[in-house]
C-alpha cells in the first residue's frame, strides 16, 4: 500500500510543472523540510534521487501540469480511479505544498543513465520458448485497438469487430508517444514519460519485458523487420537502440552537434521503412539524424553497425511529416509559422511553406486529391486545418474549423478525414471533412461540455472510434458513412486508440 500510495502522489502531481509561481494566501510551504518529507512518504518508491523505482520519476521534465489547488486536494481526499485513500490526516497543507515545489525543482547536476543503469533496471517477465503459437482468446488480430486510458494510467484490447474489451492492464505512469507494433501485430511496444519501454504480448496479454532507457522519453519506434526499437529521450540526451527480443540494449548515442559542444534533446524518432533506417528529431541542434535499422548484427561495434547520418538543416526542426515514400520530410519551423521541407536522398532543404499557427504535422495524413498526393495537418494555434500538394509544396486550401486542433485521421476506404478542435472553446466537437471537394460535410459532439479527440479508423474503414478525453469519459463509435453513433463504451480518460492493422499496414489516414 505504501508504494502505491507513492505511484499515486505522482499520478496527483503529474500535471505539476509550473506550479511553483503560483501561490496559495497563508503559504508556509517554504517551512517545512521538503526533502524529509520526500525521503519519508515517496523516496521508498519513486528513489532518493527522485529518478524513480516502482513509482516514476518525479522531475519537472517527467510531469504535466495541473493546479497547485487541484493537487492539494486530491491528495488530502484521495482518487478513486486509483484506490488510494486521502492523506488529509496525515500531511498538512503546508506539507503537500512543500511536496509539489520539491518535485518541480530540476535536478543539477542531471545524472548518468547509461548502459550500467539500464541493463540495472532490465527485467524479463516471459521467456520467449514459452510461447504459445495462437493466441487465448478468438478474435480478428489485425482488427484489435490498443487503447491508452491516461486517467488511471491502464490499457484496454479491445475486438473491432465486436467492440468488446478483451483484457486491461495497468501501465507504467503516463505513457507518451503511442505504441508501436511488430510487423505480425502481435508484439506491442510502449514507452512512458519516465523512460520505461514495456514489450507486451498481445496473443497471451502479459508483459514480455520492461527496461528503463531514459529519464524523460519522448517516443519509441520500431524497425520495420521489427528487430530494434530506437527511443527518443529528452533526458539524458540520447537515442537508444534495443533488441526488441529482450530489450537488450544495443547502442546509446550521447546526441551533440559534430563540433561536439552542443547538447540536444531527442525530440522524436521514427520509424523509415521504406529506407529501412530510424530518423530523429534533435530539439537543440540544426540536424536530423538518419540511423539504419538493419545494422548488420555479425558486426560488434555499435557504432559500425548503426551509424550515424547527420543532415544538416537551417534550425532545428520538430514534429516530422513523411511522404509516402518517405523521400522527403516536412518539420515544423522553430517559430511555428512555417513547414520546412528536406530532401531525405539529397539532404538538402528544398521548400519552406507557410503554415502559420504551428501545425500539428506529427498528426497529419494524405491522400489524392484531383489526381495529385496531398497531406493534410491541423494547427494547435489556428482553427484551421492546411491541405498541401506534396509535389509542389504549394497549399492547396486553408479550411477553416470551429477550433485548433491536435489530431486528424482518414482511412483509404473512406471518402472522408476527421479531425478534432480539442484546443478551442468548442473542444467538444469532431469536424468531418470531405476529401473529394475538401469541405467541411459535418460536425459532432459526442458530449456537449466535454473534450472529444483522437479519432482512428477499424482495419475495414466502416467505424470510427472517437474519444471523450474525460475521467468519465467514453470510446465512442460512429459509423463513418452515415456518422451515426453504433456504441458507446466508458473508459478512464481514453486518449489514443491503435488499430493494428492500420499501424503495421502504415495506413495513409493514421500517423506513424
Amino acid at each position: 500500500m505504501r508504494e502505491l500510495k507513492a505511484f499515486i502522489i505522482a499520478a496527483i502531481l503529474t500535471v505539476a510543472a509550473g506550479a511553483a509561481a503560483q501561490t496559495v494566501p497563508g503559504d508556509k510551504s517554504a517551512e517545512v523540510d521538503a526533502k524529509a518529507v520526500f525521503q519519508r512518504e515517496c523516496a521508498s518508491c519513486h528513489g532518493e534521487g527522485r529518478l524513480g523505482g516502482q513509482g516514476p520519476a518525479l522531475l519537472p521534465e517527467s510531469l504535466g501540469r495541473i493546479g497547485v489547488a487541484t493537487a492539494a486536494e486530491t491528495i488530502r481526499n484521495g482518487r478513486p480511479a486509483t484506490q488510494m485513500e486521502g492523506f488529509g490526516k496525515k500531511l498538512s497543507d503546508a506539507e503537500i505544498a512543500a511536496l509539489v515545489k520539491f518535485v518541480n525543482t530540476p535536478l543539477r547536476p542531471m545524472p548518468v543513465w547509461g548502459m550500467e543503469e539500464m541493463l540495472a533496471s532490465r527485467e524479463i517477465s516471459v521467456d520467449p520458448a514459452t510461447l504459445p503459437e495462437k493466441p487465448v482468446f478468438n478474435a480478428d488480430l489485425l482488427n484489435l485497438f490498443v487503447v491508452v486510458e491516461a486517467g488511471d494510467h491502464h490499457v484496454t484490447i479491445l475486438n473491432g469487430d465486436t467492440f468488446e474489451p478483451i483484457h486491461r492492464f495497468q501501465s507504467r505512469f503516463a505513457l507518451h508517444g503511442g505504441p508501436k507494433f511488430t510487423p505480425d501485430g502481435r508484439f506491442v511496444f510502449f514507452v512512458s514519460r519516465d523512460g520505461w519501454v514495456t514489450k507486451f504480448d498481445i496473443y497471451i496479454n502479459q508483459v514480455m519485458a520492461e527496461i528503463r532507457a531514459g529519464i524523460n522519453a519522448r517516443n519509441l519506434a520500431l524497425s520495420d523487420d521489427g528487430k530494434v526499437v530506437a527511443v527518443a529521450n529528452y533526458l539524458p540526451n540520447t537515442l537508444v537502440l534495443l533488441d526488441a527480443t529482450d530489450l537488450k540494449p544495443l547502442k546509446i548515442d550521447t546526441v551533440m552537434d559534430e563540433a561536439a559542444k552542443t547538447p540536444s534533446r531527442v525530440s522524436a524518432v521514427y520509424q523509415a521503412a521504406p529506407r529501412n533506417s530510424f530518423v530523429a528529431a534533435l530539439k537543440d541542434v540544426p540536424e536530423i539524424w538518419e540511423v539504419p535499422t538493419n545494422g548488420d548484427s555479425a558486426i560488434v561495434d555499435a557504432d559500425k553497425r548503426f551509424p550515424v547520418r547527420r543532415i544538416k538543416v537551417g534550425e532545428p526542426l520538430d514534429d516530422f511529416f513523411f511522404d509516402p515514400d518517405y523521400k522527403f520530410l516536412i518539420g515544423s519551423s522553430r517559430d511555428g509559422t512555417r513547414g520546412i521541407v528536406v530532401d531525405l536522398d539529397k539532404g538538402e532543404t528544398i521548400a519552406s511553406i507557410n503554415l502559420p499557427g504551428l501545425p500539428h504535422l506529427g498528426s497529419g495524413i494524405f491522400w489524392m486529391y484531383e489526381g495529385h498526393p496531398v497531406m493534410a495537418t491541423p494547427h494547435l494555434r489556428e482553427p484551421a486545418v492546411s491541405v498541401i500538394d506534396l509535389k509542389s509544396w504549394k497549399t492547396v486550401k486553408t479550411i477553416k474549423t470551429p477550433g485548433p486542433g491536435f489530431f486528424m485521421r482518414g482511412h483509404e476506404k473512406s471518402p472522408y478525414a476527421w479531425t478534432d478542435v480539442s484546443l478551442g472553446p468548442q473542444k467538444d466537437t469532431l469536424v468531418v471533412i470531405d476529401t473529394r471537394s475538401l469541405e467541411i460535410v459535418k460536425t459532432l459532439t459526442p458530449e456537449p461540455g466535454k473534450t472529444a479527440s483522437h479519432i482512428e479508423f477499424t482495419r475495414d474503414g466502416r467505424y470510427v472510434l472517437a474519444s471523450i478525453w474525460e475521467m468519465d469519459g467514453a470510446l465512442v463509435i460512429y459509423d463513418a458513412q452515415t456518422f451515426k453513433e453504433i456504441k458507446r463504451i466508458p473508459m478512464v480518460k481514453p486518449s489514443g486508440k491503435y488499430n493494428v492493422f492500420n499501424k503495421i499496414t502504415l495506413s495513409a489516414g493514421t500517423s506513424h
